[in-house]
């Protein structure tokens, strides 16, 4: 028996046809005239990538800054023994021995952990705890840095990370329903173009980015065309 179709969805399948496949301007314009929700929802990427996930040179993770920042109030965490310099960076909790104990104690109340070099040394006892939750600082993702300024106003100016499943998929959020349609096209294009710039070199071939959908937290996604990614 098909599941029940909610009445947000057959609003939306009123206004848009989902089977078809959308340039990313006409997809943002599709999503604004989908019914509306009491939050700003998230507009989230979910990207299927045609590399092979159990290959280890295959494995596809980055980060990008948004053009037009995330729209969300990200709360950052720096392991470092300069506790001072982070927090009039903007950190929202620094510090080294005593936060990773917080931490150990099932603290987690932040967004995103930026460690030094030299803390990293001691931060990865903390592995088992932030790494499932994909809150441990990793170089890739740039959060192992020493220019602790320079980290800290990236994620909050809206740097965000993306990084391949084990089904080869990658979901990220780029932006909020408030934003103008320019501001979501903008922010998806860096995504996009970043992903395409992380295709590892161990993928050979075509088709590295198979699919591209575009959605909002409430509404059902709206299929990008090929020509939007086809050059990855």
């Amino acid at each position: 028996m098909p599941a029940k179709q909610s009445k947000r969805y057959r609003s939306a399948v009123q206004v848009a046809d989902l089977n078809k496949e959308y340039s990313l301007a006409e997809a943002a314009e599709v999503l604004a005239r989908f019914p509306k929700t009491k939050f700003d929802e998230t507009v989230e990427l979910s990207v299927r990538l045609g590399v092979n996930p159990t290959q280890g040179d295959q494995m596809v993770r980055g980060t990008t800054p948004l053009p037009n920042g995330s729209g969300k109030k990200v709360r950052v965490i720096v392991f470092t023994d300069n506790p001072e310099a982070a927090l009039a960076a903007g950190a929202d909790e620094a510090g080294l021995a005593e936060l990773m104990k917080k931490i150990t104690e099932g603290w987690l109340d932040f967004d995103v952990a930026i460690a030094t070099t030299e803390a990293m040394k001691q931060v990865r006892t903390l592995a088992r705890v932030l790494g499932p939750k994909g809150l441990m600082p990793n170089p890739k993702a740039g959060t192992v840095t020493d220019d602790i300024a320079a980290g800290v106003k990236a994620v909050k100016a809206g740097r965000v990370e993306f990084k391949m499943d084990k089904a080869a998929n990658i979901g990220v959020g780029v932006a909020k329903r408030s934003f103008t349609t320019a501001q979501i096209v903008e922010n998806a294009q860096a995504v996009i173009e970043a992903i395409g710039k992380a295709k590892p070199a161990g993928f050979k071939g075509t088709g590295y980015i198979k699919s591209v959908t575009i959605s909002s937290s409430m509404s059902p996604g709206v299929r990008l065309a090929a020509a939007e990614y086809s050059k990855f």
